[in-house]
Order: structure tokens, then C-alpha cells, then sequence
């Protein structure tokens, strides 16, 4: 049975994670390394093609498991936790955003934010409600009917956000969340990232664009299958909120 002793643990923590790719040969693709990301906080994570993100991701999405070391969402440890419990907390924890979008081409904006409900457990007849209300908050109420075809790459993104947003997750995993959008399109979707996170929301954005990195409050570097933490936005974080923390190669 999962259980979380401390009442308000870290969002993510990592301790001693790595993950080795079986081979042959075997690949270290993550290095034994700490991150703690604690409620509230925007994190970007930033690397070069090959450096380990996709496996990071992989991880804390709860797509892989490390393959030594532990890890904890919300104070649960799911690296040997049964697949079942691992999709529950990836159902409720967790709300993913992708650089593609991956929304279904013939049902609606609203039909493809009560998609995500299903794997929830949320009753049927509360999903249109909380579907509606998720993409208000994104700006996109008015465009609920309207199919991904006739949505620009921006509102197709705001459509993927609200997605993530129905379960009120306590982690936003963002995936070069900008890679398929024009200038103003990122502009835009980087305000309501900010807005989110001035909300409440905890941000863990991949990203290889550096003016979407710069809004966050830590910026983390992969390189090699090692993170490191790049240093604090410190003028976004007056109030000292990032605690300290940071991302250190174990050991």
C-alpha cells in the first residue's frame, strides 16, 4: 500500500537515481544523481540532444523505473512499486504536456481535455463541468466545440495544458512544451505558464529554448547523463522560496 508519511513532502525527489540502459553494452544514460523539487516551484531542465532528458523525463514520469537509487512523487517511493499503483499516481500526480500536442484529431477541445478523466476514477457526469472549467483557465472556454483542425498550434497547446490541468495534478511535466510553436505563439504559451505557476502549480519544464528556460526560478543542466543546478532565478524568487535545493551528482 503507497503511503506518504510527511504531510507536505517534496513534489519530486530523486536520491542517488540513475538509470543503465541493459545494452549490450550497458549504457549509463543517468548518472546516480539527488533533485528535489519541492511545491511551487518552476524548474526548467535544459541539455543538448543526447544528454540524458529523455530518460530523466522518462523517469519521472513514471515511464522507467531507475534502475538504481529511489524515487518519490509527493512522498510516495514508486521505484519498486507495482505497475498498477505506478498508474494510479501517473493518473493523479502527474499532468503531462508534450511538444506534439497528441490530441485526437476528431473529437473536440472539450472531448480531448474529459479524456484525460478516464484514467482519473472522476465520475462521468462531473467531466464535461471540470473540463469546461480547465479550459477557461486557459483561456480557451469560447473554442470547447472546436475540433484540433481548426485550433491554431497555440490553442492546440492551451488544449494539451487544460488536459493536464483536469486532475488538478500536483506536477505540470512539460516536454519542449514551445518546440512546435512560432514566437508569439511561445510568448503567449510562456505567460500562461507563468500564470499557472503564480497559481500554485509546480513546473518541471524541458526545454531547449533558453528565453523559456529564463522564466523559471531553477534552471538545471543535463550533460552526460549528470545534472546540475545552473543557479537560482533569484530575481523571481524573492521570498526565498526555492530553499535551497538543488540537483548534485550523488555520491
Amino acid at each position: 500500500m503507497m503511503t506518504a508519511a510527511d504531510p507536505d513532502p517534496p513534489v519530486i525527489q530523486l536520491s542517488s537515481a540513475g538509470y543503465t540502459y541493459c545494452g549490450p553494452p550497458p549504457v549509463q544514460a543517468l548518472k546516480p544523481s539527488d533533485l528535489v523539487i519541492m511545491r511551487g516551484e518552476h524548474v526548467a531542465i535544459m541539455g543538448p540532444s543526447g544528454s540524458g532528458k529523455s530518460t530523466l523525463l522518462n523517469l519521472l514520469g513514471l515511464l522507467d523505473r531507475p534502475t538504481e537509487g529511489s524515487l518519490e512523487i509527493d512522498g510516495i517511493e514508486l521505484g519498486r512499486a507495482s505497475e498498477r499503483d505506478r498508474a494510479a499516481v501517473r493518473a493523479r500526480h502527474i499532468g503531462f504536456v508534450f511538444q506534439s500536442f497528441h490530441l485526437l484529431p476528431h473529437r473536440s477541445a472539450v472531448e480531448n481535455v474529459m479524456l484525460a478523466q478516464v484514467y482519473a476514477d472522476l465520475p462521468r457526469r462531473r467531466r464535461y463541468a471540470a473540463a469546461m472549467s480547465a479550459l477557461a483557465e486557459v483561456g480557451l472556454a469560447a473554442r470547447a466545440d472546436a475540433l484540433p483542425t481548426a485550433l491554431s498550434g497555440g490553442e492546440r497547446q492551451r488544449v494539451a495544458i487544460a488536459r493536464a490541468l483536469v486532475n488538478r495534478p500536483s506536477l505540470l511535466l512539460c516536454d519542449e512544451p514551445t518546440g512546435n510553436l512560432d514566437s508569439a505563439a511561445t510568448k503567449d504559451l510562456t505567460d500562461l505558464l507563468d500564470a499557472l505557476h503564480a497559481q500554485g502549480a509546480t513546473l518541471l519544464v524541458i526545454t531547449h529554448n533558453p528565453a523559456v528556460a529564463a522564466r523559471a526560478q531553477r534552471q538545471i543542466s543535463i550533460r552526460d547523463g549528470r545534472l546540475s543546478e545552473r543557479g537560482s532565478a533569484e530575481n523571481n524568487d524573492p521570498g526565498g522560496r526555492n530553499g535551497g535545493s538543488r540537483a548534485v551528482p550523488a555520491g
